[in-house]
C-alpha cells in the first residue's frame, strides 16, 4: 500500500466485498482521470481547467438527472444513485484538482489542511456511504485518516512536487526551521531540512493515530482494509525515518518486505485506553 496515487481506495483489493467492486470502480475512474487533468501532460492551465470545468458540467447533469455523453460519467450515475451517494464529495475533489493549477504554495497547515479537506476526505466519505458507516464519530475520524494519508504523500513527493514546481509543505514551517524554498531544488538534506521533516513526520502520524480507533470500529472487511491502510501509512513515516529525511535521493516507498510487518501490525492494532 505505497501512499501515492488514490491508494485509498480499496481498488481491486481482495478485501473489498465483490458487490462494491463497480462503485469503487467508477469513484476511481472519476477521480484518477479529473486528477490527471490536473496534473498530467503538457497542457496549459487554461486548457486543464477547462477541461475539469467539463468534469463539473458532468456532476450537474448527475444532479439534474440528465443523460451523460460520457459513458464514465453515466456509470458514475448509475452509482450515485444506486448507492444514494452525495455529489458534495465529487465536487469537492474537483476543487481541489482545480487548486493544483492555479495554487503551488500554502501559507500555513491550516491551508494545507483545507486542501485535504478537499483532496483526499471525499473518498473517506464516499466508502462510509458505501458501507453504510455515517455517523460524526466516523467521519470525524475517516477525514483524520485520509488527511494523513495526503501528508505522507506530499513528504514522499518532496522531489517529484518540486519539479512540478509545487510546495505542500506549509511556508511557516520553512520560516520555523530556516529552511529556505531553494532548498528544495538542491537535491541535499541538511540539519534544518532533517528537523523540518521530522516535525513534519510527527505530525503527520499523531494526525493518523487520531483517526485509527475508526478501523477498529467498523466490523468485517471494511475494518481490515482500513488497519492495513493505517499501517501502511505509519509504515511509510518509518521509511521516511530510516533515510534520514533525505527524500530527494530515494522515494521512500513500501518493499513486499514490509508487508508482513504491515499485516502483523494490523493484526495487533488495539483500542487506545
Amino acid at each position: 500500500m505505497p501512499v501515492d496515487h488514490y491508494e485509498n481506495f480499496p481498488v481491486a483489493s481482495i478485501l473489498l466485498p465483490k458487490r462494491l467492486i463497480p462503485a469503487v470502480e467508477a469513484i476511481y475512474a472519476f477521480a484518477r482521470s479529473a486528477d490527471d487533468l490536473a496534473d498530467e501532460g503538457d497542457a496549459s492551465p487554461a486548457e486543464r481547467l477547462a477541461a475539469l470545468e467539463v468534469y463539473g458540467q458532468a456532476l450537474d447533469r448527475i444532479h439534474r438527472k440528465q443523460a451523460q455523453p460520457d459513458p464514465m460519467f453515466e456509470r458514475l450515475a448509475g452509482i450515485v444513485a444506486q448507492y444514494e451517494l452525495p455529489l458534495l464529495p465529487f465536487y469537492d475533489l474537483l476543487s481541489a484538482f482545480k487548486q493544483d493549477v492555479t495554487v503551488t504554495r500554502y501559507a500555513n497547515y491550516a491551508d494545507l489542511l483545507d486542501y485535504c479537506r478537499r483532496s483526499a476526505n471525499p473518498v473517506g466519505l464516499l466508502m462510509l456511504t458505501l458501507y453504510k458507516a455515517v455517523d460524526e464519530d466516523n467521519v470525524r475520524d475517516s477525514d483524520a485518516i485520509c488527511s494523513a494519508l495526503q501528508l505522507i504523500n506530499f513528504l514522499q513527493d518532496v522531489a517529484i512536487d518540486q519539479q512540478k514546481e509545487r510546495i505542500y509543505l506549509p511556508l511557516e514551517d520553512l520560516g520555523r526551521f530556516a529552511v529556505s524554498p531553494a532548498a528544495f531544488e538542491r537535491s541535499e538534506s541538511h540539519g534544518k531540512w532533517s528537523a523540518l521533516m521530522r516535525f513534519e513526520v510527527a505530525r503527520a502520524r499523531e494526525l493518523m493515530l487520531s483517526g485509527a480507533p475508526l478501523a477498529l470500529r467498523l466490523r468485517g472487511r471494511v475494518g481490515w482494509e482500513l488497519r492495513l491502510v493505517v499501517q501502511g501509512g505509519l509504515r511509510i513515516l518509518e521509511a521516511i525515518e530510516a533515510v534520514n529525511y533525505d527524500v530527494f535521493r530515494r522515494r521512500p516507498k513500501l518493499q513486499k518486505r514490509d508487508w508482513l510487518l504491515i499485516c502483523w501490525r494490523a493484526l495487533r492494532m488495539k483500542r487506545p485506553k
